[in-house]
């Protein structure tokens, strides 16, 4: 067996059995600039979208070299291109994640949102699929993920949400990766209960027409009603779901996460939330201990 096919086979059992989390470090154009106030570094700190990604990629940097971050706690995490394009400490960002950390490597593929119709965006067009996805192979990477936004109760906009989210998903499929599926439900809607039982059932038909061999993932705004995804956890062709904390506090998202068992987390900003660039390296690792310690904590439920 090629050593590639040997990673991928290590990776596949680690999110498969192991307890932990999937850190998302996935911010990329339009929600950079956020991500970096956050962290303490002002829009006046940086001349141009260069530097702003010179400067998101020090802080993700900092985040995964930190002793706080390895595969004892973390399943993933999830890259987006520009940093799957970047070395961390003299290695390809994916390469550095799985060999120096053991966390397993996922890039996010979509190109954003379209406006909103029916009720939802849906992810715009993405031609150079199969370019990226042919790169991310060559780099070990273990699977993808890929945002729509459901806003509305809407059949039909929730039904062509899921629908083209399996259609890409069965392409990455192809490739050889598994595909984080992730039909986001807005937090503030509200229509958000209704909106989870029509998703729910959309995903289950998408999920009962793949064939025995394909699995995929599913990353879900977490539910109004607690154990309501139990169906898709249990699903034979759903590896792992996961879920974002979509505008929620740690605390508040920690304490869904542990009320819906079998799902895990794979937060973003909940992830950094308290981290800055003015802090010590110490206080930065202590600060960062404590979140995942907190996540992984939760999801162990």
């Amino acid at each position: 067996m090629s050593e590639s096919k040997v990673a991928n086979a290590e990776m596949l059992a680690k999110v498969k059995t192991q307890a932990g989390f999937i850190a998302a470090l996935d911010q990329s154009g339009g929600s950079t600039p956020k991500a970096l106030k956050l962290y303490g570094v002002e829009e006046n700190e940086y001349a141009n979208d260069s530097e702003m990604f010179d400067m998101v990629h020090q802080m993700r940097t900092r985040i995964v070299t930190s002793s706080a971050f390895n595969g004892e706690r973390i399943l993933g995490a999830i890259l987006f291109e520009n940093t799957l394009d970047r070395d961390i400490a003299g290695k390809s960002s994916a390469h550095f994640l799985w060999q120096e950390k053991n966390v397993v490597p996922f890039l996010k593929v979509d190109k954003g949102l379209n406006n909103e119709a029916n009720g939802v965006q849906l992810m715009k067009d993405m031609p150079e699929l199969d370019a990226l996805l042919d790169k991310a192979v060559q780099q070990n990477v273990f699977g993808t993920k890929m945002r729509s936004v459901i806003k509305l109760a809407n059949q039909q906009g929730i039904a062509d949400v899921v629908a083209q989210q399996f259609t890409i998903g069965k392409q990455i499929l192809a490739k050889g990766l598994v595909p984080i599926i992730e039909p986001e439900v807005d937090i503030n809607s509200a229509e958000k209960s209704a909106a989870e039982i029509i998703l729910k059932a959309e995903l289950i038909k998408q999920l009962d027409a793949l064939s025995s061999d394909q699995q995929v993932m599913l990353k879900l705004t977490l539910p109004n009603t607690d154990n309501f995804y139990v169906e898709c956890v249990n699903h034979p062709n759903v590896l792992k779901v996961v879920a974002l904390s979509g505008g929620y506090t740690r605390i508040d998202a920690n304490q869904k996460v542990a009320e819906n068992p079998g799902m895990i987390a794979s937060f973003s900003r909940a992830l950094t939330e308290g981290l800055s660039a003015k802090q010590s390296n110490a206080e930065f690792d202590r600060a960062l201990d404590a979140a995942i310690e907190s996540i992984y904590l939760a999801s162990k439920t």
